[in-house]
């Protein structure tokens, strides 16, 4: 097994990640976010909406994040943490964000499964309710003993300081904070995708597809999911979504099979995810550790309900 071979492949497929999708898209929507954030429409949602939100854990970002990742790409929502951690979020209403995010499905995921058969409707309805059922747990269980002391004022917007930025200087501003942010990822990034092809190449994955085709048996589960979920987890939702694809190609994945598990499937808990959201503060990887009972709970409700639908 050729370590450094495994691990300039995985830096490759790393910085293809943080150049041609996370910059592009945190970049346009970092841009919009500030130009929001610049003529007062950020500040007037958090103070309406966070009133509203408030029992639920999730701020009115959040809810530009939770937005964002159902209908854009797992890695729009990124432009709403930085904005959540540029204004002090609390820790306590964070870990509930992040549990939000990681427990919902991704856009970039349910979008091109629709032509296979996705139903799309029930997948994002189902998708936001595991999410809020995540964030009201870490924020009310979970998560309870975190501060929820703001550490800066997060109603204190761009609006209210006395010279306003101008277009160009958000476009530039947006933009360099998104390098900045897209390369910060990159250091786990390249651990969990190194991970990955070290466990490839020592079979790992085939001896766990092994170890588990019993026990799925047993629970009357296809063999089918296999490969998608390891996949998934392992190297994302995009690989996710090229390997369904060629089982698409192949008749060995049907539409039910799709419907079925896309609750527990398609969802941002997974190596590259985690990786690519947790680099994004410092203080992101000490509070996932209080969000990840909440994610699970949130990734149980969607896969119970898509099971019993489809």
């Amino acid at each position: 097994m050729n370590i450094i071979s495994i691990i300039m492949s995985a830096g490759k497929a790393s910085v293809d990640v943080a150049l041609y999708t996370l910059i592009p898209i945190m970049v346009v929507m970092l841009c919009v976010m500030k130009y929001l954030e610049a003529k007062g429409v950020l500040d007037f949602i958090v103070r309406h909406t966070t009133p509203l939100l408030k029992p639920l854990g999730i701020t009115g970002l959040a809810l530009f994040a939770l937005i964002q990742l159902n209908f854009v790409s797992f890695a729009a929502p990124l432009a709403a943490l930085a904005i959540m951690e540029k204004r002090g979020t609390s820790d306590r209403h964070m870990a509930a964000t992040l549990a939000m995010l990681f427990a919902m499905g991704q856009a970039n995921a349910f979008y091109p499964l629709i032509p296979a058969g996705l139903h799309w409707g029930a997948a994002i309805l189902i998708s936001i309710c595991g999410g809020i059922l995540a964030a009201a747990s870490t924020y009310h269980l979970f998560g309870r003993k975190l501060s929820g002391v703001a550490l800066r004022d997060e109603d204190e917007g761009i609006s209210h300081s006395e010279a306003k930025p101008g277009l160009i200087s958000i476009i530039n501003n947006a933009g360099s904070d998104a390098i900045r942010l897209a390369l910060g990822s990159l250091p786990m990034l390249i651990l969990s995708l190194s991970v990955v092809g070290i466990l490839k190449e020592a079979g790992g994955v085939e001896l766990l597809s092994r170890v588990l085709s019993p026990v799925l048996a047993r629970l009357n589960i296809s063999e089918v999911y296999i490969l998608p979920a390891l996949t998934k987890c392992l190297a994302g939702g995009t690989a996710y979504y090229g390997v369904v694809s060629d089982l698409i190609a192949k008749g060995l994945y049907s539409a039910h099979n799709i419907n079925a598990s896309a609750g527990l499937l398609i969802q941002t808990f997974d190596l590259p995810g985690i990786g690519i959201f947790l680099g994004l503060s410092t203080r992101f990887p000490r509070l996932f550790r209080f969000a990840v009972p909440g994610i699970l709970l949130g990734i149980a409700l969607r896969a119970i309900s898509h099971s019993l639908l489809f």
